[in-house]
């Protein structure tokens, strides 16, 4: 679309990839809670009034795929990477494998030994797709600002569900590592051509002069804000990757970074750290977990039973974070709340209480105190379940049951239908208090 174009008098209406979705219109609804009729009339609107289509970028071979969109009166550019939906994305998604963030020649017994807390690897078929579109990508993005302005005038958004928040993610990082240097594509050891030759090319395509003449700067320009909102996205580099994206934020060069986990999505669990293979995987940006109401109960006092969101570092009260806690997941198989440690606990409870018994009363005879502790110990055993015994191996209780609950949400078929567009709409309507059941009028709950 070129700068130049006049805005269009029709409201762009902010809907789904399904039908019967209008995030655009739970978005208005959300802003007007709190407010008067006359206060509401003047809220902004999802990109302003004049929110527009740019283009969109497909690359067949990595299914890789992309849309821009702008509103010149608000000076924003939202990128908006598309999820799984072609038989080539399941074979990005499927992968484990890792390669270097910044590519180029490495030794290759150092990438086999690589030390996960230093070294910035990426998930490969992540890499590979964002890497055939991200230099056309970040060209035309630079090209779509209005005719004089500046991209360093506009706000980005970022955004994407699932294979595409793991697009965003990448994108967000390579933005905030060097500008919107459109001379090359992801991280290369390599340099980069000029970042504005190919910004000079589409603004002067008849201009003989473009070569003698060319857009420079000091560098490669960055928006005036930078943030990134993604969608059930899966992990898409290791721990130094994640420290790297942590950096960015501390440096001021993202504005702000969240990824939103619908309850028992497994696709955000994935994918995970194997050390047979060396491979490690973490998270970039702060989880936003919603889920159904959890009940409070003398197990958890910080729960809340009206709490259907929990965003990580923001909220009010504590929680596990169930997309980082496999970090967490083994414990000393003699450490509080284990197995073995209950069981000890239960023998020495007889013992105390033996020591206690009124002064002058004979004390039990040793096959008392043995078959006391024996009863204790056995009643303990008859309430293990399976987590009780992973314990006994070094994996931590409360882990074990939240993977057990992941499973069977798996086979009925939940895990996956919470990854899909529709439970992520009614469960961000529910979080901000409206029913968005898809097709239906959005009413407050």
């Amino acid at each position: 679309v070129p700068p130049s174009i006049k805005n269009s008098s029709d409201k762009y209406e902010v809907l789904g990839g399904l039908p019967g979705i209008n995030w655009g219109k739970l978005y208005e609804l959300n802003l007007e809670q709190g407010f008067d009729d006359e206060s509401s009339s003047s809220l902004e609107t999802l990109g302003g009034s004049d929110l527009e289509f740019c283009f969109f970028i497909n690359q067949d071979q990595t299914g890789a795929a992309v849309g821009v969109y702008r509103s010149l009166e608000e000076k924003r550019i939202v990128v908006s990477f598309r999820g799984t939906c072609q038989p080539v994305d399941l074979l990005t998604d499927a992968s484990i494998l890792q390669v270097p963030w910044v590519a180029g020649e490495y030794d290759e017994q150092e990438l086999k030994n690589v030390d996960h807390e230093t070294f910035p690897m990426v998930h490969v078929g992540f890499r590979k797709s964002m890497d055939s579109i991200n230099r056309r990508l970040k060209t035309l993005v630079l090209a779509a600002v209005r005719e004089g302005d500046s991209i360093t005038d506009y706000d980005m958004l970022v955004t994407g569900h699932s294979l595409g928040g793991a697009l965003a993610t990448l994108f967000t990082a390579d933005i905030a590592e060097a500008g919107i240097d459109a001379g090359r594509s992801l991280p290369q050891k390599a340099p980069s051509d000029p970042w504005w030759k190919g910004i000079a090319g589409i603004l002067q395509k008849d201009d003989k002069k473009t070569n003698e003449a060319p857009i420079k700067a000091q560098g490669p320009p960055r928006p005036k804000s930078l943030k990134m909102y993604n969608f059930g996205s899966p992990r898409a580099g290791n721990q130094a990757f994640t420290n790297q994206f942590e950096s960015f934020i501390e440096e001021g060069h993202i504005d702000a970074a969240y990824r939103i986990v619908n309850a028992q999505d497994i696709i955000a669990r994935v994918p995970r750290p194997t050390g047979m293979l060396n491979v490690d995987y973490e998270h970039c940006g702060k989880t936003v977990l919603i889920e159904e109401p959890v009940t409070k109960d003398d197990s958890n006092e910080d729960s809340k039973e009206d709490s259907v969101i929990w965003i990580e570092g923001e909220s009010d009260f504590d929680r596990i974070d169930p997309v980082r806690d496999i970090r967490s997941a083994t414990k000393n198989i003699l450490s509080e709340g284990t197995f073995l440690n209950d069981l000890a606990k239960a023998a020495q409870t007889t013992d105390t209480s033996s020591a206690n018994d009124e002064e002058g009363s004979k004390e039990k005879s040793g096959m008392d105190s043995v078959y006391d502790q024996f009863t204790a110990v056995t009643s303990r055993l008859a309430k293990a379940d399976l987590a009780d015994l992973t314990s006994v191996v070094g994996i931590d209780k409360n882990y074990a049951n939240r993977e057990m609950q992941l499973a069977q949400s798996f086979l009925k078929g939940e895990s996956l239908a919470h990854h899909m567009e529709d439970s992520y709409f009614m469960a961000m309507g529910r979080a901000v208090g409206f029913n968005t059941t898809v097709g239906e009028e959005i009413v407050p709950v």
